[in-house]
């Protein structure tokens, strides 16, 4: 565990691009060898958007990293966090800070996302794609990155993560998120037992479906365990899924950038199955 941590805490910026490369490049020949669905659509054409917004995503944490570490170096110096408040064996600590960073800057920021609708605006570009694999993982607004990184600074502050579980969480985060986007077809026993622990792609699919319910649950990217704790939780066969949004049906996987850019602005649609829901709530 030492060793594992001591790696992390001085990776190499050469070594966070392999790790964010090869999970795409070994997911992507899966994805020919074994796709959940056989996409009639040109797969490099399709990649190009996403692969911009990846960049961005990169780019926007590159900016911002130093805010990050200056977080979690105060954390460390002052002995401010849970990690520091309770005493536990390393590889406890290690599981318990990639625990909070994932629960606090992953699942409540996607769950706020969905409920704050100036923040759905720029999480709307992910769930655009009709097209749902691999690349699509970091299909992230600048926006988005910017609200995202936000979350994760604060659960770094909470959980007082030194740099080496920030480092480990990231990675984790960026190759399990490609893995539970990716267009993959796994055993259904498996895939199912892998879901008690990890986001599995079935379920992370679900969250992908066009339409309400559905769209509002499963935001986990690593652990499962929140959506089952807070009752996001669902399932969804995979022969009934079709992914995008059901209001914005004009804005799709070959959506130009530019367009894709401006949709946070271009104003909100609510979906007709919240109205229908609203409507049928009993008056107080």
């Amino acid at each position: 565990m030492e060793t594992i941590i001591q790696y992390f805490e001085t990776i190499p910026s050469s070594h966070r691009s392999l790790i964010l490369v090869g999970g795409i490049t070994f997911f992507w020949l899966i994805e020919y060898a074994s796709p959940l669905f056989q996409f009639e659509y040109k797969k490099f054409k399709h990649a190009w958007p996403n692969i911009f917004f990846t960049l961005t995503t990169i780019v926007v944490n590159f900016v911002l990293a130093f805010i990050l570490l200056t977080t979690s170096d105060w954390t460390v110096a002052h002995n401010f966090g849970i990690l520091h408040w309770l005493e536990m064996p390393l590889w406890a600590n290690i599981l318990v800070g990639v625990a909070i960073l994932d629960l606090i800057g992953a699942w409540f920021a996607h769950y706020i996302e969905h409920k704050v609708k100036p923040l759905w605006m720029f999480h709307l570009i992910h769930h655009t794609d009709n097209h749902v694999d691999t690349t699509t993982a970091n299909r992230h607004h600048p926006g988005e990155s910017i609200i995202r990184f936000v979350f994760t600074t604060i659960a770094v502050f909470i959980a007082g993560a030194p740099i080496g579980i920030i480092m480990l969480y990231q990675s984790l985060s960026v190759v399990l998120s490609q893995f539970n986007h990716a267009n993959i077809s796994l055993p259904k026993k498996l895939d199912t037992v892998i879901s008690w622990i990890l986001v599995s792609p079935d379920m992370h699919k679900v969250h992908h479906h066009y339409v309400l319910p559905y769209t509002d649950t499963n935001y986990g990217n690593i652990f499962s365990i929140w959506d089952r704790i807070f009752g996001t939780f669902s399932k969804l066969s995979t022969s009934d899924l079709k992914y995008g949004v059901d209001t914005y049906p004009d804005v799709d996987s070959n959506t130009r950038i530019g367009k894709l850019l401006k949709l946070p602005f271009a104003g909100y649609r609510a979906p007709v199955s919240a109205k229908f829901e609203m409507q049928k709530e009993p008056k107080v």
